[in-house]
């Protein structure tokens, strides 16, 4: 009974980040930038709890709880943050298109080959939410800056493409430092403005890209460890 419950909350968040994906396209549309920000930033934080409930119950991507979620990623950290480029000119647009297909390309990988990974508790290339995090604050800190906003879109591309490795953060099962910085991020999102909030969940996802194994690979090496023990 628990598993199935755990199961529709995870289903539930899902549906809840397809729907704040599709609203920020809308805002996008309608030229509100800092609402569609916002709810990417949201998205965000939920997407990592329905990571958390997925994990506890080892749920594999071929399962139909991950498709939702996986579609629910491509609408919100695909779609939803390339709209945040514009598509006025031939270059946002073209650029856009890119960033989608990345994501896609990036979501496709992870769902192929999650289950059958040689190295657990690992990515491989940068999870879309932290790229689409960093353009998201971006955007809040520059105010729509075009010219920023399509040279971190490229790098993000850059690094969703690499094939370098990131571990799994799992932040909401994992050290208690990283539950705070969580925590943070959700009251930051509430109850901060928009530029401190910004700065804040741009900071966290910097910190995960450069400093993968530093900062937040350390749970992963212990999991390795007992395992080989």
């Amino acid at each position: 009974m628990n598993e199935f419950s755990c199961k529709d909350v995870a289903n539930a968040l899902s549906l809840a980040n397809m729907i704040l994906g599709l609203f920020s396209i809308i805002c996008s549309f309608c030229k509100r930038s800092h609402c569609a920000c916002w709810m990417l930033l949201v998205s965000f934080l939920i997407d990592m709890a329905v990571g958390a409930i997925t994990r506890h119950l080892n749920i594999c991507s071929k399962s139909a709880g991950v498709e939702l979620n996986d579609f629910a990623v491509f609408t919100t950290f695909g779609l939803a943050s390339a709209m945040l480029l514009g598509v006025n000119g031939t270059l946002n647009g073209f650029l856009a298109i890119i960033y989608i297909l990345t994501t896609s390309f990036r979501l496709c990988s992870y769902s192929t080959c999650e289950c059958n990974s040689d190295i657990p508790f690992v990515y491989k290339g940068l999870p879309c939410p932290y790229a689409s995090c960093v353009l998201a604050s971006t955007s809040l800190l520059t105010k729509g800056n075009p010219f920023i906003l399509s040279c971190m879109a490229s790098l993000m591309v850059l690094f969703m493409m690499d094939q370098s490795y990131y571990p799994h953060d799992e932040i909401l099962d994992s050290e208690n430092w990283k539950k705070i910085v969580y925590l943070g991020g959700v009251i930051m999102l509430f109850l901060f403005p928009f530029s401190i909030t910004a700065f804040y969940c741009l900071m966290w996802s910097l910190s995960y890209i450069f400093f993968p194994d530093a900062l937040w690979g350390k749970a992963m090496c212990l999991k390795l460890q007992q395992g080989g023990n």
